[in-house]
């Protein structure tokens, strides 16, 4: 009985290990096999699952870049088989057969379940009222295209399935929201109502902008008389170099700057803007929502200071790395006593009294491109 005990301590650990870790080859596998999903550009659970990591801000800036390396960032790994799970309405089988879809080799799909099921089981609820809100707000569109069915590849023990099926269970008949499906890497529009009739015309998603090198181009995309090229200045009012004004002098304005291969960098300076920018993260949103995107709190730079309300350690959250900067301002700073906690030369955590006081916002966020 002691022999059967001690043998059940000794296999149990490696049981729980396995289900939590995931193998090399068993991750390079779905990596793979989703970047190739991801050219299947009519397609439900890539459009699903790529506006998700968009949202999330889990494919950082280059969601191309992300989608076809996962293998390389193991959260975004993480993130594009949570959204995979929430698709499939946080049920197993319905999770399985989409693992399946995207051809994985057989001996993937079962551990690929097993650990994705284990790590977000207890997010399934808010999962589903997550997905039920992105249908019904029109975040997501009601109506998706099929979801594609990939032919069983020879190491699995299945004949090949049909060619295509609609998505169970996904609340398509939520609206009659329109048949076209949104391409991988935008975001679809919300209605709203245009400030001018040219403006409907206009793609507002900044993550386009990423890939641009070249001025010519951004006329091509909102026309040379709605662009004017003008010295920028970075958030401590520092000249930085020519930089090109998308709607400039309007809520909608967008600086863009080049730097050649090294990049693009875009910064908004202007509330109720219509861009739609990576994370959700928009000019007067509150201190709590970036918290709250970020994943965790963070420290910025005290107010009144050299690079005052900047952000200075994102404390590896979400924005860690991903090329974003943001610089803060305090609505309510007219208590010295209170306002002083959070200024001068210091770094301040996001989570301090004080800063819960002075009703914190958003004043500037730059995007730059890696």
């Amino acid at each position: 009985m002691k022999r059967i005990i001690a043998i059940l301590a000794f296999l149990l650990p490696l049981a729980i290990h396995a289900q939590t870790k995931l193998e090399d080859k068993i991750a390079e596998d779905f990596s793979d096999k989703l970047a190739k999903r991801y050219e299947v550009r009519n397609d439900s659970l890539i459009v699903f699952v790529t506006e998700q990591m968009s949202r999330s801000g889990a494919a950082g800036l280059d969601i191309d870049k992300t989608m076809t390396e996962l293998k390389k960032d193991p959260a975004a790994l993480d993130a594009a088989l949570k959204f995979i799970y929430q698709f499939s309405n946080g049920n197993r089988q319905q999770f399985i057969t989409h693992l399946r879809a995207i051809n994985l080799q057989s001996n993937s799909v079962f551990p690929l379940a097993t650990y994705t099921v284990n790590k977000f089981k207890g997010e399934t609820k808010e999962l589903l009222e997550e997905k039920s809100t992105l249908y019904t707000t029109g975040a997501i569109p009601a109506t998706l295209p099929p979801l594609q069915i990939a032919p069983a590849v020879a190491q699995n023990n299945a004949s090949p399935e049909v060619t295509n099926t609609t998505e169970p269970n996904s609340n398509n008949a939520v609206s009659p929201a329109t048949d076209v499906p949104a391409e991988p890497g935008t975001t679809p529009a919300a209605a709203a109502a245009p400030a001018s009739p040219a403006a409907d015309n206009f793609n507002w998603d900044v993550r386009q902008i990423f890939k641009l090198r070249q001025p010519d181009q951004l006329y091509a995309l909102y026309g040379k008389e709605h662009v004017v090229a003008r010295q920028a200045q970075d958030f401590q009012g520092n000249d930085i170099g020519t930089a090109y004004y998308v709607f400039p002098d309007t809520d909608n304005e967008m600086i863009v700057q080049f730097d050649g291969e090294k990049g693009t960098s875009v910064f908004f300076t202007k509330e109720n803007s219509k861009w739609k920018p990576p994370f959700g993260i928009k000019v007067g949103d509150p201190l709590d929502k970036v918290v709250k995107v970020n994943g965790r709190d963070f420290r910025i730079h005290g107010f009144e200071w050299d690079l005052g309300g900047e952000v200075a350690d994102w404390e590896g959250g979400a924005f860690a790395g991903k090329g974003v900067n943001i610089a803060f301002k305090a609505n309510n700073s007219s208590d010295p006593k209170l306002y002083d906690q959070v200024t001068g030369d210091k770094k301040v955590k996001t989570d301090a009294s004080a800063m819960k006081k002075l009703a914190v916002v958003v004043d500037k966020i730059a995007f730059k491109s890696n």
